[in-house]
């Protein structure tokens, strides 16, 4: 074969030998050798411990981690649609709460009420189930929370 072939395999060779052996010092022994734990099984085994360790930051609702002290609260939350929402939707995550009551702030400004119901022009999706305000006409400059219960939110007063 003529220069011009083997030059180019020769670079592509040197390429293939360099990326095997940056795979051989950067990849730990124990990735991708495990069963079926999780998907493609490319996982290192050495780092379960390190996942464990992690700080909770967010409860699950499912487990009513919040109903052992908020009973009433998550019984009106329940009532409404509202129910359908995680309770750290509004709150936060609840790192280190209840051990330290003041980790959890509660957010009562307009801006977080209007995440979701803030009025959008189109109605094709889910989304047009929730009631939207129109925020330069709905009470401007007031909080949501002046006139509705966030955990049942009719437009009765708190």
């Amino acid at each position: 074969m003529k220069n011009h072939v083997w030059r180019p395999l020769f670079v592509i060779l040197g390429v293939i030998i360099l990326l095997l052996l940056f795979r051989t010092f950067y990849v730990p022994d124990d990735f991708g050798v495990h069963g079926d734990s999780f998907m493609y099984n490319f996982y290192r085994q050495s780092n379960e411990q390190e996942w464990k360790d992690q700080l909770v930051k967010y409860r699950d609702n499912d487990a009513n981690y919040c109903v052992d002290c908020h009973e009433e609260e998550v019984e009106n939350r329940s009532e409404d649609m509202h129910g359908l929402i995680a309770c750290q939707n509004c709150h936060g995550p609840v790192l280190d709460h209840p051990e330290d009551p003041e980790a959890l702030t509660i957010d009562t400004s307009r801006d977080l009420c209007l995440r979701c119901h803030t009025l959008l022009p189109y109605t094709t999706s889910e989304r047009k189930r929730i009631p939207g305000i129109d925020k330069a006409e709905h009470w401007p400059g007031e909080e949501c929370v002046t006139c509705h219960n966030p955990h049942n939110p009719s437009l009765e007063e708190m």
